[in-house]
């Protein structure tokens, strides 16, 4: 008698292109994956995925603990790019200001909050496209001072020249964000100020410069699955995985182009965390943009998949976020504890 499990496996391995096995794909680190492999994840019953997400998430970390970071928008609007879902673009009437470079002490001061607050990572992200030579003293200044407090250090301030990205690293910065968004084939229908190869540049020198790589992309924005297939495809077989994975729900900005799309289904989300789980098991899934519009249900569907990141603070950069005893209110009730700082497998 054939068994269920038999009768699962002899369905997905069926029709002559090489697609992985559910029962192999736990624990193994790839960077080989097909983009027809990753289709037949995408295509598994939703069960399986998740149960195989699981699987992996539980052979590298501890399933009931997710990390906390807060994220700090250090420079404010005024960005000459034109990512159609962003605010801070000049390009939009989105209502949001323009401001200056925060003082390194102003920093310093958000991250002792955060610290307090129960956050192990604080994130500072700048309006930029490239940050000029003459803010990198400022900006070194505040990976130290925060470094110093115990926390996990990132940035995310636009392109960076092989120099700056040395400069960051010997300062202390852990991680550099640079998400490539969507897939290089939906790419040019989101940004056209600057190509997906300028950012493939910057995450080469940021890996150059030995620091761990933050990138991710955004959900939602009109996209196909096959995009979604193609952009964790990218993610998956870059030469070491990203340390850190952020998966965004878009946030549709009034104001922006995409401030009408469509909300992307909660269920389709879920499947793209989980793959990304499997296909990068050594990495920080991060749980980013959109909590605020998710409902507890979705955010521990999410957490089941693999996801073991949030941000915490009332918002990301310029967009709203859960309040924070929503969250405590969550992980009390799903058995969640915080995940200490610097806790990622594969981070240097």
């Amino acid at each position: 008698m054939v068994q269920a499990s038999e009768k699962r496996d002899a369905k997905y391995d069926s029709g002559g292109t090489p697609r992985p096995k559910l029962s192999e794909s736990s624990g193994g680190i790839r960077n080989d994956w097909t983009s027809e492999e990753i289709s037949c994840l995408f295509s598994i019953p939703f069960n399986d995925l998740l149960f195989e997400a699981q699987k992996v998430h539980r052979h590298w970390f501890d399933p009931n603990q997710v990390q906390l970071s807060t994220l700090l928008s250090i420079k404010t609007g005024g960005c000459p790019e034109d990512c159609s879902y962003c605010s801070q673009s000049i390009k939009f009437d989105t209502g949001v200001n323009a401001s200056a470079l925060m003082s390194p002490s102003a920093v310093v001061n958000a991250a002792t909050i955060a610290k307090n607050g129960g956050a192990s990572r604080f994130c500072m992200g700048a309006a930029w496209r490239n940050p000029k030579d003459r803010d990198m003293a400022s900006l070194c200044t505040m990976v130290k001072e925060v470094n110093a407090l115990g926390m996990e250090t990132c940035m995310t301030l636009g392109m960076l020249s092989l120099t700056q990205a040395h400069q960051l690293k010997e300062a202390g910065l852990d991680y550099y964000n640079h998400n490539i968004d969507t897939s290089p084939s939906y790419y040019e229908k989101i940004i056209t100020s600057r190509s997906i190869e300028d950012r493939f540049e910057t995450l080469a020198h940021v890996r150059a410069a030995g620091m761990n790589v933050c990138c991710g992309g955004i959900i939602g924005m009109g996209e196909g699955v096959s995009d979604r297939i193609e952009m964790l495809a990218e993610l998956a077989t870059m030469p070491t995985h990203p340390q850190s994975v952020p998966i965004n729900m878009l946030v549709r900005v009034e104001g922006t182009p995409l401030a009408n799309c469509d909300s992307i289904d909660g269920f389709d989300f879920v499947r793209t965390v989980a793959v990304a789980r499997i296909l990068m098991p050594q990495s920080v899934v991060r749980l980013s943009a959109g909590r605020e519009y998710m409902s507890q249900e979705l955010q521990a569907l999410c957490f089941l998949a693999g996801a073991n990141s949030i941000f915490i603070g009332d918002k990301l950069l310029t967009t709203p976020n859960p309040d924070v005893s929503e969250d405590q209110k969550l992980f009390e009730q799903l058995g969640i504890e915080p995940m200490d700082a610097h806790s990622c497998p594969s981070a240097t």
